[in-house]
């Protein structure tokens, strides 16, 4: 059989890429110095691609400020996702990471009244798999998703141990590994459940927030113990938390501070 070509892709496409997205960051019009070297370019290149972006209108040039930002064009290329449901735009994102780590991957909402919902999910399709029913509903902080919940609230211990204590586990933990893991995720930025809330079943998860950074999404990696390493869970951590911070920049506006 013969080998799969590598994959090849375009240079001059992935840096303007790199360059809309510096400017989407920004604050205010920066100039071509500054763009190429947040974006690891040399000034020339990153000259040339804003001149083009500029052209076409996706970036707009100040003359008195020699500074570039977004222009219009922008939104004429974003307008067919506005008013779409953000459920429907990251689900190719929930898509991607279940085919590449062959893991369930659940889009959960997480409500004002101390329950995360279950709003989608993506189940693989070449291994045997755990499934949820959609609509499933469990406390805001228990599994790994609580953890990141917890996290991201900072909740004090005193507080935490208390709402522990309401908490229902297949395999209780104990509140000081829980602790220990919430400090973790607050590092991290995602967390594990390994056999505690459903035993047999091994899950990382991340909180997506909004601008005031109220965790309003949690997105989780659900497996059958037995068929994921522990390494492979983290890289499906990883994955989670990248597609976290993507989904917190452009369906909820925020940026890293």
């Amino acid at each position: 059989m013969k080998a799969a070509e590598p994959q090849k892709y375009v240079g001059a496409v992935e840096n303007a890429v790199k360059i809309l997205r510096r400017l989407t960051q920004a604050d205010e019009p920066e100039g071509v110095a500054i763009v190429a070297r947040e974006c690891g370019l040399n000034v020339s290149t990153t000259f040339n691609i804003l001149k083009t972006l500029a052209k076409e209108g996706l970036v707009t040039f100040d003359e008195h400020t020699k500074g570039y930002a977004l222009g219009m064009g922008v939104l004429e290329l974003a307008a067919p996702m506005l008013g779409r449901n953000p459920t429907d735009m990251i689900r190719p994102v929930m898509e991607r990471i279940c085919a590449e780590h062959s893991v369930l991957v659940a889009l959960w909402t997480i409500s004002p009244t101390g329950r995360i919902v279950l709003s989608d999910r993506v189940v693989p399709t070449k291994v045997v798999h755990a499934d949820m029913r959609q609509g499933s509903r469990l406390p805001d902080l228990a599994g790994a998703i609580g953890r990141c919940v917890a996290a991201v609230r900072d909740i004090d211990r005193a507080t935490l141990r208390e709402a522990y204590a309401g908490l229902r586990w297949q395999r209780d933990p104990g509140f000081e590994a829980y602790w220990q893991d919430v400090q973790r995720a607050k590092v991290e930025g995602y967390a594990f459940d390994f056999g505690h809330l459903f035993k047999g079943l091994s899950m990382a998860a991340v909180a997506i927030r909004d601008t005031d950074g109220v965790a309003r999404l949690g997105m989780s990696a659900i497996s059958i113990s037995d068929q994921i390493e522990a390494e492979a869970l983290r890289e499906a951590a990883c994955a989670l938390r990248e597609a976290g911070q993507l989904i917190e920049l452009n369906v909820f506006g925020r940026r890293e501070v």
